[in-house]
């Protein structure tokens, strides 16, 4: 209750801020929203609410007519993914998209070498990602807290290297990329069990609106 109180209030806050500014259009109304809610108010979002994930999408957040227009396009790739990857989990988060992978997936035990089972389910994952050219992708890898900080870090970033190293392979430009570990500081699910453990040892992809999307999208909603 307390987590959603913070989040409420912050949200409330950024709303706030743009209700003197009668004389805004809308286009200028949603980037004073994504000025608000962006940046360092993203992450205190996030982590109030406990999913880091929606922090850093909220972090690249328009808003106003622009976000929606940005909000329906991403309505129709995350339908897509669902549709195309039925292993990966998919969840629409404000402006942006997050796609879940378990590493068992994508990984044997310990290992941060992508399996055969992993690449096809890429594959599947590429298709619509070269679909909608214009989104910038975060790759993070996550583990559980077993084993020294240290050696899960390690492991996280090689996981997440594996992944993106496949996806500028398979013709996914490289400046469209973000590669990240965090090895076990991100926990999404509970630590104290096997299934929380087996549910944080995953990689994430976050996919937001590049700047040619946000222009588009902002000439549109600007008519």
């Amino acid at each position: 209750m307390k987590k959603i109180k913070i989040v409420l209030m912050l949200l409330v806050t950024a709303s706030l801020l743009l209700s003197g500014c009668a004389s805004m259009n809308k286009t200028t109304k949603g980037a004073a929203v994504g000025t608000a809610a962006g940046g360092a108010m993203g992450a205190v979002i996030g982590k109030a609410a406990g999913n880091t994930a929606l922090g850093a999408i909220i972090g690249a957040t328009v808003g106003g007519a622009t976000g929606a227009i940005i909000g329906r396009e991403m309505d129709k790739q995350a339908a897509e993914i669902e549709q195309t990857v039925p292993d990966a989990k998919v969840e629409r988060v404000g402006e942006g998209i997050v796609v879940e992978f378990s590493s068992a997936v994508l990984f044997g035990f310990d290992q941060s070498d992508l399996s055969a089972d992993a690449k096809a389910n890429l594959d599947k994952l590429v298709k619509v990602l070269n679909t909608y050219p214009e989104t910038n992708i975060e790759v993070q890898g996550h583990t559980d807290s077993k084993g020294t900080e240290s050696y899960n870090q390690n492991l996280s970033v090689k996981r997440a290297t594996s992944v993106s190293d496949y996806l500028t392979a398979n013709q996914i430009k490289g400046d469209r990329i973000t590669t990240k570990g965090f090895g076990e500081a991100l926990p999404k699910y509970d630590n104290e069990t096997e299934e929380g453990r087996a549910q944080n040892r995953r990689v994430e992809f976050l996919i937001t609106a590049n700047e040619k999307m946000v222009a588009e999208a902002a000439a549109k909603a600007g008519k």
